[in-house]
């Protein structure tokens, strides 16, 4: 059935993730405990994307050279993630469309294919850095060569075709499960690092000096700029809608409660793992002098000699591990999500995965295959600079959209809420703005 133009251009009459759109059902008698843990799941996916291996490299940087003091910007980055994925959900719910699709339907043709190619590449980019974070995971632990390793995490197309056959409980079954094992991970190695917990604190709080002190300020930057991604976006509006949502405005209004509610409480969780690698950093690297620390590869190599266990540098290659496959399925799952969304390309479910990983692939290998350790630090730095470029281009047409009574309804984002969405989009801008023109130079 197609959903109704309002203030868009054109109807949109295809669903989001159309194998899974709708498939987990709200009993409608149920109360409202299990209407609420019916929408929990999707907020875990899209916190995956704020702790993947790319994130792991500033906050290992800032926590060795600074100690606790950039927690404060972990905070303030998640504040803003919090904000963006909450109008993911309402533009899902509201309008019935991922942001792809309301891409497609509100802009003319030239401006929503430029949009499509733009996301494309963020997706590609978000790929290979997961790839290379599994790929240095499997070489941490178990010695396979990096080439190899690449190869290796083709196989997840294949687990998340078979775990939505089974139900898309499973690919978030999986997801949360192995989020666990990544906390317990940090928990033992934070406990074993023994921080100073009154500095971690105030690491919390703000200060001058990140804005004095022009190196703080960089890494602050690369933190904040490299948080919010942009495939998480398009992930997080199509995956709630795996939800039974229901017609009416008091069925959608409550499913907006329970998704952001589901969200927030995920991402909290991935602003403690963020806090954990870099409290991690500043109670092990800086305090031993190691200050210069920002290569995962060289991290695993010295967390042994200076926590005296020889378990800390397997828990902390685990978690990579654990990290980039989650990773690796997000990003698979947020692939899927642009390339219907921008083209209504209807391939097999496997042949459409297949092709979104082996973009990603290519490229990936063939750099470990020619350079080796040092090209995929490289790589991983590219991947970085590229999402910062393309974050605005998803920023902005969602909090147009999502702003528009037009296209949103009783459901558009209230003033309040619009002006703070405005804002940090203008700050992320600005921030990734200042990240290149630094890379540049």
């Amino acid at each position: 059935m197609d959903k109704p133009v309002f203030g868009w251009r054109r109807n949109g009459d295809d669903l989001s993730l159309s194998d899974v759109h709708s498939s987990i059902r709200i009993k409608p008698n149920a109360g409202t405990f299990r209407r609420a843990m019916a929408f929990f799941g999707p907020g875990y996916l899209v916190a995956v994307g704020y702790m993947d291996p790319g994130n792991w490299a500033t906050s290992l940087a800032g926590g060795s050279k600074f100690g606790y003091t950039l927690l404060t910007v972990a905070l303030v980055s998640n504040i803003m993630a919090i904000v963006l994925q909450s109008l993911c959900a309402r533009l899902a719910i509201a309008s019935g469309r991922d942001l792809a699709q309301a891409c497609r339907d509100a802009y003319p043709k030239p401006v929503a294919m430029l949009l499509w190619l733009l996301a494309e590449i963020a997706i590609i980019a978000t790929d290979i850095a997961e790839v290379i974070g599994t790929a240095i995971g499997l070489n941490l632990i178990f010695g396979i060569p990096l080439e190899l390793g690449v190869l290796i995490t083709a196989l997840d197309v294949f687990l998340i075709l078979y775990l939505q056959r089974l139900g898309f409980r499973w690919v978030e079954a999986l997801v949360i499960t192995l989020l666990g094992v990544i906390a317990v991970c940090f928990a033992i190695q934070v406990a074993l690092a023994d921080p100073d917990w009154g500095q971690v604190i105030l690491g919390f709080a703000p200060t001058t000096e990140i804005v004095t002190n022009p190196d703080m300020l960089y890494l602050a930057l690369g933190i904040l700029g490299a948080t919010v991604m942009p495939h998480n976006l398009y992930l997080h509006s199509g995956i709630v809608q795996t939800r039974e949502i229901g017609e009416t405005i008091a069925e959608k209004r409550e499913a907006l409660k329970f998704a952001t509610l589901d969200s927030t409480i995920a991402l909290m969780f991935a602003l403690l793992i963020n806090a954990s690698i870099l409290i991690l950093a500043a109670a092990t690297f800086n305090k031993a002098g190691q200050t210069n620390v920002a290569e995962l590869g060289e991290a695993h190599n010295l967390l042994a000699p200076l926590l005296g266990l020889a378990i800390a540098p397997t828990l902390f290659g685990v978690a990579l591990l654990c990290c980039g496959i989650n990773s690796t399925v997000t990003a698979t799952l947020a692939g899927q999500i642009v390339m219907e969304g921008f083209l209504k390309m209807r391939l097999a479910p496997w042949l459409r995965r297949l092709i979104t990983r082996a973009i990603a692939i290519i490229p990936a290998a063939g750099v470990t295959i020619l350079y080796g350790d040092s090209g995929t630090g490289e790589l991983l730095i590219l991947t970085q600079v590229v999402l910062s470029l393309q974050l605005s281009f998803a920023v902005f047409p969602l909090v147009m959209f999502t702003a528009d009574k037009g296209k949103m309804g009783e459901l558009r984002s209230p003033l309040w809420l619009s002006a703070f969405a405005w804002l940090i989009a203008v700050v992320i801008a600005a921030l990734n703005v200042k990240l290149l023109m630094d890379f540049i130079g």
